[in-house]
């Protein structure tokens, strides 16, 4: 598969490398979609050095685990570094934000059903 779609870039019933799915890139942040249904999604992303994410929130429960480098999430204010292999859930509706003080790879896992519309 080639090009930047919508859908998924990672082959089906394919053996990958889930760090090596996306590189960093130069005063960036990356993202790329591994699975997206309507009920859920599943997204790898890179922060270079000096990057962040503006703060927001999401209707649904965020589960993320660090699978390069380490994270600076702050949920609610309140500052998280998270390792390589560490994850957790982000909480529905809590306001967060992550600062890369180091280059890091994430995979986020967003799973829509069970919530009320």
């Amino acid at each position: 598969m080639n090009g930047n779609t919508d859908k998924s870039d990672v082959e089906k019933s394919k053996a990958h490398i889930i760090v090596e799915i996306i590189e960093y890139v130069p005063n960036a942040v990356v993202s790329k979609t591994i699975i997206k249904k309507a009920s859920g999604n599943i997204t790898v992303s890179s922060f270079d050095t000096g990057e962040e994410l503006a703060e927001k929130s999401s209707p649904f429960d965020n589960y993320i685990q660090i699978i390069d480098g380490a994270a600076e999430i702050i949920i609610k204010d309140k500052k998280i570094k998270l390792k390589l292999g560490e994850g957790m859930i982000i909480p529905a509706h809590a306001m967060h934000s992550f600062n890369a003080n180091e280059q890091f790879k994430m995979i986020s896992t967003t799973i829509k059903s069970g919530y009320e519309e």
